[in-house]
């Protein structure tokens, strides 16, 4: 599945919900889902600057793909890291770095995240581009 088939997918399950409410609950569930990473990886230098609640990212190049996992300790910023991955995840640095990642909004996901959480979602996005830079 291509980064583009990742992010249609998303699109397409977020147009099955009615309201935003189902989607928050969806977002919630994706959060939990999230496998939990290991606590060692909790490092201060994992932490993603910007969020208002603690997320922590790990990345990891891994036969010219990138690997991510997360953790946050906020439950629904928890899911949109979790959806970042979603999409990300097991693709090559040089197509993360130049993904627009419009996905965000199809969904309509920036309109309806405070402005705090919208700023840890471009923080996140930012985070792992950055770290898909560093293995270009």
């Amino acid at each position: 599945m291509t980064l583009e088939d990742k992010q249609q997918a998303i699109v397409e399950e977020f147009a099955l919900f009615d309201d935003w409410m189902q989607k928050y609950e969806y977002l919630i569930e994706m959060g939990k889902d999230l496998p939990k990473i290991d606590d060692s990886k909790k490092t201060e230098d994992r932490i993603i600057e910007g969020c208002q609640s603690k997320v922590w990212l790990d990345a990891r190049y891994e036969d010219g793909k990138m690997k991510f996992s997360a953790d946050s300790d906020a439950i629904i910023t928890k899911g949109i890291i979790g959806l970042l991955i979603q999409v990300l995840d097991e693709e090559k640095p040089e197509d993360i770095v130049k993904s627009d990642l419009h996905f965000i909004n199809d969904i309509g996901l920036h309109e309806h995240l405070s402005p705090t959480r919208s700023n840890g979602l471009a923080s996140m996005v930012k985070k792992m581009k950055m770290e898909a830079l560093r293995n270009c």
